[in-house]
């Protein structure tokens, strides 16, 4: 049910094989494996830099502080989500499985991704207010949502309530069982995420109507 890649991981390079154009884009992956094995506050733009061996003079020409380098991260991760959940709904005809498969594609994705996904909804983002290209790709990432409720609405299958409203009430319920999966709160099965949301989804959508 979901087909699509997810963000990049480069192979790590020794000192001095980057080509100019491309260590930007290792210093992201690089990032992103930092995140995944000890979180996001084990994140230094300096660690990053020595495990990858290039000088801090190249650091800096390609971001300015840890914030700047996980805006890049989230960034990545937002467009990744939209993608996903635009797949979603493509493969599917029928209008209430489109939400349905939106939500699994959810669910797998956070699993799929948790170094991007804690990063973008982490409280990195309250310092992010000023940053307006992630905020836009954020808000395309949850307004693939909004459309979805707001065509149920059209169709007479979802009840005419504020479709924003509606969209974060969605959210809130599939987010909380992502991160609840992601912190191995569902027991050591990660995977049992998509269980529960299964089991919660026929739930979600009645409250809707």
């Amino acid at each position: 049910m979901w087909t699509m890649s997810t963000p990049r991981t480069a192979a790590r390079k020794t000192r001095g094989t980057y080509h100019h154009g491309h260590l930007r884009q290792a210093l992201v992956d690089e990032a992103v494996r930092t995140i995944g094995r000890s979180g996001v506050d084990a994140l230094t733009l300096r660690g990053v830099g020595a495990a990858l061996g290039v000088s801090r003079t190249a650091l800096y020409r390609h971001f300015a502080d840890k914030d700047a380098l996980l805006a890049v991260v989230a960034r990545e991760g937002f467009v990744a989500l939209k993608a996903t959940l635009d797949a979603a709904r493509t493969r599917c005809a029928d209008l209430d499985g489109q939400l349905t498969d939106m939500g699994t594609a959810y669910v797998r994705f956070a699993l799929d991704n948790q170094a991007h996904y804690l990063v973008m909804f982490g409280s990195f983002l309250e310092r992010c207010q000023d940053a307006p290209e992630l905020m836009a790709d954020a808000t395309a990432a949850f307004q693939a949502l909004v459309a979805m409720i707001v065509d149920l609405q059209q169709a007479g299958r979802v009840r005419a309530d504020d479709p924003l409203l509606l969209s974060r009430f969605v959210w809130a319920s599939v987010h909380g069982i992502a991160l609840l999966a992601i912190n191995g709160q569902l027991g050591p099965d990660r995977s049992a995420g998509v269980a529960l949301y299964a089991a919660c989804a026929p739930r979600i959508r009645a409250a809707l109507e």
